[in-house]
């Protein structure tokens, strides 16, 4: 009778109890503790260990811009095929993601959190340290592998036409442009990093469904964009001065206005009125996100 007092479901033992509990998703404070704690320990990371990371993830990340020129070169042309050859854009993200490689426009909310939980000039300056050594290490991981992409002898004639309309693409777009989609880009990364503590079973759907719809939309992004837009450069199609002024300076704003001063603030803001979270709290949602991932993944027999 009590349960039914309470609107509770009557007759469940104390174990079904507990598997509810388990199933409940986790509040929106504890998912804002959990990207904190990451946040907290990347800006806890050496400027060494955190370069090569960057340096690796932008190596990587022109994944996106190779499977892309492929999927074009070798796709008839027309939207409906163009809608197919965006799918390359997820590429370089799922890598970098899953192999835990220092993305700057991820560190655009989970480094911010610490800092909007406790803004003292030291954490500032973490922050900063972190933004800056990985920002260049992802700039010079992108720059590198489109320099090899356009000189090595690796793809023919019609690829290496089609990593060049990749870039003139992005710099169809003027500088408001650059900017306006920057700030979308942004959002949809911190998106991406919201969603992922809570449904770590489903990671590579969320990381494929937001780039995916982030390349649909032509949105700006300064890490993959600097592959594709370096290669024109490379190729000797466009001024260093374009690369920097109409593309990086409004990209890299945007995507820190999206990201920082837009999801990371909403975020912060909403978990105010609710009650605290401890690290336990934080820590036990993250070891059962883990503990579901590895029963998901368990063969069955």
């Amino acid at each position: 009778m009590d349960s039914e007092k309470e609107g509770k479901t009557p007759g469940l033992s104390e174990e079904e109890k507990r598997e509810v509990d388990k199933n409940q998703p986790p509040r929106a404070a504890v998912l804002h503790e959990s990207i904190r704690l990451q946040g907290d320990q990347e800006l806890e990371r050496s400027v060494a260990a955190l370069f090569w990371s960057a340096l690796a993830a932008g190596l990587t990340m022109g994944l996106s811009l190779m499977a892309m020129g492929l999927l074009n070169a070798r796709l008839p042309d027309g939207d409906t095929f163009k809608v197919i050859a965006s799918f390359g854009y997820c590429a370089g993200f799922l890598a970098v993601i899953l192999a835990r490689q220092q993305l700057f426009t991820e560190n655009t909310l989970t480094a911010v959190l610490p800092v909007m939980t406790k803004p003292t000039l030291a954490n500032f300056g973490r922050l900063l340290r972190l933004w800056g050594v990985v920002l260049v290490g992802n700039l010079m991981g992108t720059l590198l592998v489109a320099y090899v992409m356009l000189n090595l002898p690796i793809f023919d004639t019609k690829t290496d036409a089609a990593f060049l309309e990749i870039g003139r693409k992005v710099m169809e777009n003027d500088v408001g442009q650059m900017f306006s989609k920057g700030i979308v880009s942004g959002w949809m990364i911190a998106t991406m990093v919201w969603m992922i503590p809570s449904l770590e079973s489903a990671k590579i759907a969320i990381i494929v469904l937001i780039t995916y719809l982030m390349a649909l939309g032509d949105f700006t992004h300064i890490v993959v964009g600097s592959a594709e837009v370096s290669y024109l450069v490379f190729a000797g199609k466009l001024p260093w001065s374009e690369f920097w002024l109409t593309f990086a300076g409004p990209t890299l704003a945007g995507n820190i206005i999206g990201g920082s001063f837009i999801f990371a603030l909403i975020s912060h803001a909403q978990i105010r009125s609710e009650g605290p979270v401890s690290e336990k709290n934080a820590s036990d949602q993250q070891a059962t996100n883990t503990t579901k991932t590895a029963t998901l993944d368990r063969p069955k027999t």
